[in-house]
Formats: structure tokens, C-alpha cells, sequence
């Protein structure tokens, strides 16, 4: 029997660059997963399969290593969130995530620490390395490029969608872009146990880039409940943040997810990247065209999570919330400001 269970779409990458009625009607599928579960498979993507699974491999070598090894490189150490984080130790929405996690930046010199600089500037610096596994550096930091110029062919795929200029977005991302590795392991848990691998959330960026292992888990909000986001070979899932949605008015919508923990005996991988604006940019509010004006659906309303349209200010709202002990140690004086409690923590 046929499965008959709602399941994302699929997009062919490749079709951006075909005939024009084949790149029409690419953007008319992107626009209808938009507007739909925000999600979608991305095949036709360009990277490497052996870096995919050189990235897999390494990443699991990384979470085979002893704890000492791992917490030697903890992200409590970093006044810049990057790091390792043990499961239980990030948060959403005041509860734990069951995952442990390496955090992974751009490579970029700190900031000066100044009393009258933007808290902002106090997210850039340099990474944590494991010194157990010398190649993870190199590695990494090579799928990050590449990583990164797919995301911004995925933003230049959004921006003629929206009828804009492909390059619309260049000013508030070039050329220093914020960009994020999130390497995950979801261990199982037992049936009397919570399964909240990653509580619902949404993601805060422009785009983010997921690679899933074998092991399914990803859950998208929709209309008509949770539906299940299983890997697909040779495939990414690709869905909208926080910043699209903000630019769009909600014709492009950042949609909840989550991830349910594996059962107990197994285990779940996942590279996550996302792309981002840069720290001191400001979302701009873009004029759509008369055809798709109607859709803008209004920027979300939640007063657990307010946006700004302050890159920076937004971006470390959400490490403040999801990475408390971080929080306390090196940045207490901000926590007022950001009115910071454990009710509104929040992934992204």
C-alpha cells in the first residue's frame, strides 16, 4: 500500500538554472513550500558526497572521544558561545534539550571587550578545537564554505521568489556573513523518558542547512499537526528563518520544529548550519510586487519570543536564553537587559 502521509517536498537545486519555464515553475514550488511548512528537501546541491561523509564520519569520532577530551573544549570557556555542550545543558522554552552539541563559528578574531561597544560584538571570536582530533579543524572549516555559498544560492532562490533582485540580501550579509555549525548527537532515551531531543522552536537566521544522518527524528509544525522529516539520501532539509520572515512580512514564514528523541538503543546525527546576517546589520522590510503582496501574512507575534530587526540584538537574545551557564559566567550584566528567565529560553 502506498504511503499516504504528509511529507515534505522535494526540490531539484539544479532547476534554478534552467530554461525559463523550468525556473518558473522551480519558484512557484518555492514559494508553495513557503508558504506551506517553510521546509523542504533540497537535491541538486552541489556538495561533495565525500565530504558529506567524511563530515558524518568525523563527527562521530568526535562524540566517540572520552569526556575529558570533549569537556576540555566545553563552552563554558568561551564568552563567544562556541564549544562543546553535554546533553541537558541548552534549553527550550525552560526545558532541556537531550542532545550534546559542538558549536562552530566563523573563524574570526575577537572584538576588543569595550563597556560602550554593542553587546553584539561579544559573539565574535575564535573556536574550540578538539586537540584528540587534529583534522576536524581543516574539515569543518572547508564544509563551511562550501556550506555557505549553497546557503546564499538558497537565499538568491528566496530572493527571486519574493520578485526581488537575486542579490537583495548582499548588503546585510557581505561580506562577513554569521555562520554556524551545530555538529548533534541525540542519544537515545528510554519510553518513560522525555523525548524532547530539541524542544519546538524556530530557527533565527536567514536559511539553515541540515544534514541528517540515518536516523529520523525532525518533526515540522503544519495546519494539520506534526509531520516527520526523515533523511533522504543525498539530500539536505533546507527551511526559513527568522530574518526572511522579518524581510518578507510572512510571505516567507520561519516555521516551529523539533526533534524527538531516538529510542533507547540508538542514536541520532545531524549537521546543522546556519546562514545569517551580519551582526551589525538591520533587516530591512523589502516592497513586494502587487502578485505577492497579498500573502504577506505579518511578522509572528510571540511575546516569549519578541524579533528585532537588529541582527546582533537578536541573534544574542537567543544565545543568552538557550545557553545559560554561558550567560551567568560571562555576560550576568546583560541579563537584565534581555530580561532573561528561564521560561523564555529558546533554541535556534
Amino acid at each position: 500500500m502506498a504511503d499516504t502521509s504528509p511529507s515534505l517536498p522535494v526540490l531539484d537545486l539544479t532547476r534554478f538554472s534552467g530554461e525559463v519555464a523550468q525556473r518558473a515553475a522551480f519558484l512557484q514550488e518555492v514559494r508553495a513550500a513557503a508558504f506551506g511548512p517553510g521546509f523542504f528537501y533540497l537535491t541538486g546541491h552541489g556538495i561533495p558526497d565525500r565530504l558529506i561523509r567524511d563530515v558524518l564520519m568525523t563527527s562521530r569520532n568526535f562524540f566517540s572521544l572520552p569526556e575529558r577530551d570533549k569537556l576540555a573544549i566545553e563552552m563554558i570557556n568561551s564568552p563567544h558561545f562556541r564549544g562543546y555542550t553535554r546533553a541537558g545543558r541548552e534549553f527550550t522554552r525552560g526545558r532541556p534539550d537531550w542532545r550534546e552539541q559542538l558549536d562552530v563559528g566563523a573563524e574570526r578574531e575577537a572584538f576588543s571587550f569595550s563597556g560602550s561597544a554593542p553587546p553584539w560584538t561579544r559573539l565574535q571570536g575564535p573556536n574550540q578545537w578538539p586537540d584528540a582530533i587534529p583534522e576536524l579543524k581543516p574539515l569543518l572549516l572547508r564544509y563551511q564554505q562550501q556550506v555557505t555559498d549553497l546557503a546564499i544560492k538558497v537565499l538568491r532562490v528566496f530572493a527571486a521568489a519574493l520578485g526581488q533582485r537575486e542579490d537583495v540580501f548582499e548588503p546585510i550579509h557581505a561580506p562577513s556573513p554569521n555562520q554556524l555549525i551545530k555538529l548533534i548527537r541525540y542519544p537515545g532515551r528510554a519510553s518513560d523518558e522525555s523525548d524532547q531531543g530539541v524542544g519546538a522552536h524556530k530557527d533565527s537566521g536567514f536559511v539553515t542547512i541540515l544534514l541528517q544522518d540515518t536516523e529520523a527524528g525532525l518533526q515540522v509544525e503544519t495546519d494539520d499537526g506534526w509531520i516527520d522529516a526523515p533523511p533522504l539520501p543525498g539530500s539536505f532539509v533546507v527551511n526559513i528563518g527568522e530574518i526572511l520572515e522579518l524581510a518578507s512580512n510572512g510571505v516567507l514564514r520561519a516555521n516551529v520544529h523539533r526533534v524527538v528523541s531516538p529510542p533507547a538503543d540508538v542514536d541520532r546525527l545531524s549537521v546543522a548550519f546556519f546562514l545569517g546576517a551580519r551582526l551589525d546589520a538591520t533587516v530591512p522590510l523589502l516592497t513586494l510586487p502587487p502578485e505577492l503582496a497579498p500573502y504577506a501574512r505579518g511578522v509572528t507575534q510571540d511575546p516569549n519570543n519578541p524579533l528585532f530587526r537588529e541582527v546582533g540584538r537578536n541573534y544574542l537574545k537567543g544565545r543568552l536564553r538557550s545557553h545559560r551557564d554561558v550567560a551567568q559566567r560571562h555576560h550576568a550584566d546583560l541579563l537584565a537587559e534581555y530580561a532573561i528567565k528561564p521560561s523564555l529560553a529558546a533554541a535556534y
